[in-house]
């Protein structure tokens, strides 16, 4: 084996390792290895439950899981959600919204606080609450589906690329990237669309006890500010976030300040050691790897 041989092996072994470390980083990171939570209790008055549904929804499974533990906690008078979220996933907003409803039907009150944003499917899982509590300047409603498809055939084409596909319906590739989308593609997604955007309406529309013309006349995809919203019966009164954990302590009766309960986060060493770079990580991977194929999500400008 000449020197010129061994020395090139030598920088591919060693570019190897360093591939491999940014695997594992990447593995650990995303998986929230190492990662555990904590439960905190600031105050000495009975307790009510904080639980915080923020940011994009791609999954319902610790905010589910939150609620389920809380109601099933005896010494915990009631559960206050704060939200502050342009929605996200279809089923994720369903799944949390079953939650919240189940536990206000339990008997144990559910009061959404919302904060700057709570719209779409972040007003979905809002409607499962005993009560709605939003700031004046909330961006809130946004009563809608979205569904989103990348094209790029044109740029596939430019760079001398083809794919070849076999199918065995005509509808199997439908939203396909690498093909125009045809008049069957879009009649099919929109169907979809229209009976997901359907049930969105029924759930505000039975939640809310509005009428159904009315809830269609709003469910256009905008957005209401908290005063709007109130006006429309959306929501059910303005108040901050303190205003909220005093109307969640009024509706179970507890004298004086109660105490506030809440599960904090402990990081990875990893996780602590990435900072923001992991957050802004994650946030790319949701925003291109996670997205799903339809979404009660508020398009930000």
């Amino acid at each position: 084996m000449s020197k010129s041989t061994k020395w090139f092996l030598i920088i591919l072994s060693a570019l190897a390792v360093i591939a491999l470390g940014f695997i594992v980083v990447f593995v650990v990171l995303f998986s929230g290895a190492g990662e555990s939570t904590e439960t905190v209790v600031s105050g000495s008055g009975e307790k009510i439950a904080i639980v915080e549904l923020k940011g994009v929804i791609v999954t319902s499974e610790d905010v589910v899981r939150q609620l389920k533990k809380f109601r099933d906690t005896r010494n915990v008078r009631a559960i206050l959600l704060r939200v502050d979220s342009p929605g996200g996933g279809v089923v994720a907003s369903q799944e949390m919204y079953e939650e919240v409803k189940k536990t206000r039907d339990s008997g144990k009150p559910v009061v959404v606080s919302m904060g700057a944003l709570a719209a779409s499917g972040g007003y979905y899982v809002s409607c499962g609450a005993s009560e709605i509590v939003a700031n004046r300047g909330t961006l809130t409603g946004s009563i809608g589906v979205i569904s989103e498809f990348l094209q790029l055939q044109q740029a596939m084409s430019k760079l001398g690329v083809d794919v070849k596909t076999i199918k065995s319906g005509k509808l199997k590739d439908a939203g396909s990237p690498t093909r125009a989308m045809n008049d069957a593609d879009q009649q099919y997604f929109q169907g979809l669309i229209d009976d997901v955007h359907r049930q969105f309406i029924s759930v505000v529309e039975n939640e809310r006890k509005l009428k159904h013309e009315d809830v269609v006349a709003m469910a256009d995809g905008r957005v209401f500010t908290g005063e709007q919203a109130v006006l429309r019966h959306l929501v059910d009164t303005l108040g901050t976030y303190e205003d909220a954990i005093r109307i969640t302590a009024n509706l179970v009766g507890i004298k004086g300040e109660p105490a506030l309960i809440r599960e904090r986060h402990r990081q990875s060493l990893i996780q602590s050691f990435m900072g923001d770079a992991g957050e802004s990580l994650k946030e790319i991977k949701q925003e291109l790897l996670d997205r799903p194929v339809m979404s009660f999500r508020f398009t930000q400008p």
